[in-house]
């Protein structure tokens, strides 16, 4: 198979959540076990960092390599999901994965994959697991993909676990409120692996602390530690919270020298090392041009913060969304004098922008509708002028149309 004939099989013959939502979800562990017992356990022959979280996992997840690619060791880095190429899910030092390893990986695998029917994002964790042993990574830093306790990531011990924040992001798999929340979340905890808080939360202290507890795992707050503030080139105020988790979970590592030097470094040339896109990106000035994957109320929340921070004559919004938000919550946030551009990014979950616009119009927000992101944005550039400000969000997937 050439490298996109092995894609599309990957994508099409096993559901993957990015596209088809919780019918793509296997919520056991049974799976990933089992492939990983064919593939040799490559999760017991390197080590690792856990990154779970409702927000910042991914910017926490990015900064961690940088840092520790500053500090001079080779680093792994498994991320999802993807905004353009498949292989940015897999890296080593900020280097995507070959496609000739992705190819070379699934054909020797893929009677195994057919006959246990795994899912998108377990044969994904085999593959990257796999990579990271092969290419003999002195650590890797793991994000799961989702909640924590039945993600597949989760068959790793690694040296420290972090967990950013929690918010209510997909309640439909992981529970209706943040103690259920938590409580998947936590199940990336350990025995006897300090874990990091980035965020205290009074509905989840009570629940971590209990699971450190119990599995005798040392667990620090980020608030209870005194860390300097860093500059990042990572774009958005909202990073400084998740720049105490990172420094936090560095200082938790053992065996693994960090200057300073690596972790002011590593925070200014984020993007550099790891290829990150889509955190508070700016895409073009004159008229100003943002884009940024928060997808949920709470991301969101802080994105409007900066939004609201910047100066200009008109604020543009183009906007799309997928089924599975509140989305009639999340438009609560959003400013009624900006002039709103729906789009439906292109993927089966993207929601109807007719559908969108009604429960815009239910928010007091009136706005036109693009069958593309690539439309929407276009009309909003035409109508803006220079000292205009244009936000381009809402999901990562329309994100992912512009970048």
């Amino acid at each position: 198979m050439t490298y996109k004939e092995t894609l599309d099989w990957m994508f099409s013959q096993l559901p993957m959540y990015q596209q088809k939502g919780i019918v793509a979800l296997n919520a056991k562990m049974d799976n990933i076990i089992e492939f990983s017992n064919a593939l040799g356990n490559p999760e017991k022959k390197f080590k690792s960092i856990h990154v779970a979280g409702t927000n910042g996992k991914g910017s926490s997840s990015h900064m961690l390599a940088s840092i520790l690619q500053e500090a001079g060791y080779k680093v792994g880095l498994y991320t999802s999901p993807h905004l353009k190429d498949f292989r940015e899910r897999i890296k080593i030092n900020g280097q995507m994965v070959s496609e000739k390893f992705v190819v070379d990986f699934i054909t020797e695998h893929r009677t195994f994959l057919e006959f246990r029917k795994l899912s998108f994002f377990e044969m994904t964790v085999g593959m990257a697991f796999t990579y990271f042993v092969a290419e003999n990574v002195d650590i890797a830093i793991i994000e799961v993909g989702l909640g924590g306790r039945l993600d597949s990531t989760n068959i790793i011990t690694p040296e420290v676990s972090l967990i950013t924040n929690i918010g209510l992001d997909h309640t439909h798999i992981l529970g209706d409120t943040l103690e259920k929340i938590a409580l998947e979340k936590a199940g990336i905890i350990k025995p006897r692996v300090p874990v990091v808080i980035s965020e205290r939360q009074a509905e989840t202290e009570t629940i971590f602390n209990l699971i450190a507890h119990q599995l005798q795992s040392k667990i620090v707050f980020v608030d209870t530690l005194d860390v300097p503030k860093y500059k990042t080139d990572l774009l958005g105020e909202y990073q400084q919270q998740n720049i105490g988790g990172v420094v936090a979970t560095v200082k938790q590592l053992e065996n693994f020298e960090v200057p300073e030097t690596a972790i002011i470094n590593g925070l200014q040339k984020v993007v550099h090392n790891t290829g990150l896109l889509g955190r508070w990106q700016v895409i073009q000035e004159n008229p100003m041009v943002v884009c940024d994957t928060a997808h949920n109320k709470e991301g969101l929340y802080y994105v409007l913060k900066q939004i609201a921070k910047q100066k200009y004559d008109q604020l543009h919004m183009v906007l799309g969304f997928v089924n599975d938000k509140d989305v009639k919550n999340v438009l609560t946030l959003f400013p009624k004098e900006a002039k709103y551009y729906f789009v439906k990014p292109n993927i089966s979950r993207g929601m109807d922008i007719d559908r969108l616009s009604e429960l815009a119009r239910s928010q007091g927000i009136e706005g036109k509708s693009f069958d593309s992101v690539k439309k929407g944005l276009k009309a909003a550039l035409a109508s803006a002028n220079n000292n205009d400000f244009i936000y381009v969000g809402g999901s990562t997937f329309v994100v992912a149309e512009i970048v």
